[in-house]
Order: structure tokens, then sequence, then C-alpha cells
């Protein structure tokens, strides 16, 4: 379900029946429970006394706390990445670069964000600090409910080559540069929501995990 989430295929506000769920995945309900519970504990779904659970909508005001918080910590994260990145790191960023934009030009934005978020995360994990990668996987995943409810220019996607750039930045070992960059980055992310407007009606479960 966390897979569904960065990708767009269950859209937040969306009711998850445990039985539905189950029958999905072809587990049971304790497992339905205790997976539902995990996502909770994640923000990723609000459960709700004699309601039942559902995926997390994330205000307005929650919406700029998430980008605020990435703001924070993913450009002194990038800067450290530069000053420790290994040939094998700008390795699988180079491939989770070509992977987001094979995504793009087939169309299928859903893997893109998802991608898109795991080279994020991946440049904590070269930076070497844990205990940060932990914070930013979680915002990541926010994130992808907050694109998913505000996001209003799938088109900003295609804008920049923002990921390129900041990959160059980071094989160079330049850490201002990729600092800097970043802070750009997270802030085009930003002006590409609209924090104004209702969110979209969510549609079916079984539609949004239909393989």
């Amino acid at each position: 379900m966390t897979l569904a989430v960065h990708e767009h295929r269950l859209a937040p506000g969306l009711k998850l029946n445990e039985d539905e769920v189950g029958e999905i995945f072809g587990v049971g309900r304790t497992i339905v429970r205790s997976a539902l519970q995990m996502l909770a504990h994640d923000q990723l779904v609000t459960i709700e006394p004699n309601r039942g659970a559902f995926v997390a909508e994330p205000s307005i005001r929650e919406a700029r706390e998430v980008f605020e918080a990435r703001a924070l910590l993913e450009p002194r994260t990038a800067r450290s990445a530069a000053e420790r990145i290994t040939a094998e790191g700008a390795a699988r960023l180079r491939a989770h670069n070509r992977a987001e934009h094979a995504a793009l030009d087939r169309g299928d934005y859903g893997t893109a964000l998802r991608l898109s978020g795991e080279f994020h995360i991946e440049i904590a994990r070269i930076a070497d600090q844990s205990t940060i990668a932990e914070f930013i996987t979680q915002l990541i995943a926010r994130s992808s409910l907050v694109i998913a409810l505000y996001w209003r220019r799938p088109e900003a996607m295609c804008e920049t080559h923002a990921h390129e750039a900041l990959l160059s930045a980071l094989e160079r070992g330049d850490g201002a540069t990729a600092e800097e960059m970043m802070k750009g980055h997270l802030l085009d992310l930003l002006s590409s929501l609209d924090l104004r407007e209702a969110p979209p009606p969510p549609q079916s479960l079984r539609d949004a995990l239909r393989p």
C-alpha cells in the first residue's frame, strides 16, 4: 500500500476497507490491521473510531510544514552528500535519474514521482546521516500525499532537469552548489502546488489497486 500511495494509485481520503484490502493482497485481517497501524504511525493513514481507516489528507498547513521541514534538512544533507559521494553512490543516483526520465517519457507520472522521492532519500543515505535519512524518508512519503492533493502542474516535472544538475554538482564534490540547487529545487516543487483549491474526491479502493 505504501507503494500505491507513492505512485498516487491510492488517493488521499480513500477509505481502506479491511476485508477488501485483505482480499486484494491475499492476507488476513490481522495482517491488514497491523499494516494500517504502521501506515498510521507514518502519518500516511488516519484511523477514525467507528469509521475505519482512510488514506491521510494533509491540510494546507500540513503541506507547507512538510516542505518547510524538507527545506531545513535536505539542502544541508545535499552538501554532506557531495563531500562523501563515491562512484558507487553516483551510479545509483544515475540509475534513478534514468528510470525517472524513462517514466516521464512514457507518461507514467506516478512511477516518476516515486523514483523522484527515492532519489532524495538516496542522497541522504550517501550523506551517511541515518537519523536524518529516516526523517527525510517520512517527509518524502507525506510529500506524496501533499502532491496528490495539491499538485496542479504535472508539466512541472518536465520543465527543468533539476535532478541532473544536482547530480552533476554532487559528482564534482561541489557541496555549496549542491546545497543551493537543493534549496531551489524544493522551492520549485512548492511553487507547483496550488494550496488554495479543494482536493478532488477519492476513487474506489479496488480501482486504485487493480493490477
